[in-house]
């Protein structure tokens, strides 16, 4: 073992605070250069629009594209993973990330730009899904936690300084270095993991017996719990896209530069504190009361962006921030406690089902955007999050399904 890979795989007897320091912090930026081109397209969009002449909503499609190709990869390496090695297969497809980054500084052409930002999530949701199976694999039980905590920050931050990023480097540099910069950042992030993982790892197994079983995939719809979770995934990041994609343009009609919209993702930082938290809301409150308070948080939120108040605005997007990152957190444990049998299956399901929300979320407020207005738009990301509260209500009130 390197002295690199000892920072994340120490012996087990020398746990210290300082050691699990320096361990969360190499998990958390691994998982911010896995993520950081998800969502920082999103920051240049007015940019976008104008280079290549299409409508907001195209434009808004085209960037979130992304969201198919990590809803494709998700179910694809809970199917099939299973014998991939997890540190080779996370370098690899940060490595192969950056030649669609690469290859999206040249391009004129909208659906050209469209397929690079699917094969950009493709490359995304693989190192992230095989990351997540990593840490599993890799830690006790008690240092387990504090890992995922770790990514899940890692991928908080990859939100708000990614965005931040693209917007100050297409201001300064224009939208070629943009995208060339974020190509080094993928190139980055593959050299981190071949340095710091270790080059053995156990493979990730989708049913008991190491082998993939479809009956235990099909068994996890049966269980109503688990279809509402997998519903309330995808509303959740329904609205989430939809406000900060098309929220891009309200803030440039109240006066904001391209260089100065960066800056207002700094609404993230909240969130980037209180996501950690999650676990402790479910156990306090119990996963329903948790995810309907959260999203409650989150429709206050949207109410604010209705204002023509900057401040109050900003105020409204934190608070959205908030309470979808909240909520998509308690979802995600939800998952892996309720699921009895093919955890990785059920995963990949709620990711699929997350990330196609995403992408429906683009296609459908860009619509509305473009046709009827933002207001509108904010009617039908409230709705959303009512009917994701009504879909969480019956939460708890069944029992667990038996083992399959």
């Amino acid at each position: 073992m390197t002295g690199i890979e000892h920072v994340l795989n120490p012996p087990r007897m020398n746990f210290g605070a300082a050691a699990d320091g320096r361990r969360f912090a190499v998990i958390a930026l691994i998982a911010f250069l896995t993520l950081v081109d998800l969502f920082a397209a999103q920051a240049i969009l007015p940019a976008l629009v104008e280079k290549f002449q299409v409508s907001r909503a195209a434009m808004g499609f085209a960037v979130n594209a992304s969201t198919f190709g990590m809803a494709v990869a998700g179910l694809g390496i809970a199917f099939f993973g299973r014998s991939i090695d997890r540190r080779n297969g996370i370098w690899i497809s940060l490595a192969l990330l950056s030649i669609p980054t690469t290859a999206l500084a040249f391009t004129d052409d909208l659906t050209i730009f469209a397929v690079f930002r699917v094969v950009q999530g493709l490359c995304m949701s693989a190192a992230f899904t095989l990351t997540m199976a990593y840490l599993s694999e890799h830690f006790s039980p008690a240092h387990a936690t504090g890992a995922l905590a770790a990514y899940v920050t890692g991928n908080v931050a990859s939100n708000l300084f990614g965005r931040i990023l693209s917007a100050a480097v297409a201001g300064l540099g224009g939208l070629e270095i943009n995208f060339l910069t974020f190509a080094a950042l993928n190139i980055g992030g593959a050299l981190l993991v071949w340095l710091t993982l270790k080059k053995k790892s156990a493979t990730m197994q989708t049913s008991e017996d190491g082998s993939f079983n479809m009956p235990r995939w099909t068994y996890h719809f049966t269980d109503s719990e688990l279809r509402r979770t997998f519903a309330i995934g995808f509303l959740i990041l329904f609205v989430f896209i939809g406000t900060f994609t098309y929220g891009n343009f309200q803030l440039v009609a109240l006066g904001l530069s391209p260089m100065t919209l960066g800056l207002v993702y700094l609404v993230f930082l909240p969130s980037m504190l209180t996501t950690p938290m999650a676990g402790k809301l479910a156990t306090r409150i119990g996963a329903k009361f948790a995810i309907i308070s959260t999203l409650g948080l989150a429709i206050v939120g949207l109410a604010a962006l209705l204002s023509v108040s900057l401040p109050l605005v900003l105020a409204g997007l934190a608070l959205v921030a908030i309470g979808t990152f909240l909520a998509q957190a308690i979802a995600t444990g939800l998952i892996g406690r309720r699921a009895v049998t093919d955890k990785a299956g059920a995963s990949g399901i709620y990711l699929a089902c997350y990330y196609t929300g995403g992408l429906a979320g683009s296609f459908v407020l860009g619509q509305i955007y473009d046709q009827v207005g933002w207001p509108a738009c904010i009617g039908v990301l409230i709705a959303a999050l009512l009917g994701a509260v009504v879909i969480a209500l019956p939460i708890g009130s069944t029992p667990g399904p038996s083992r399959l």
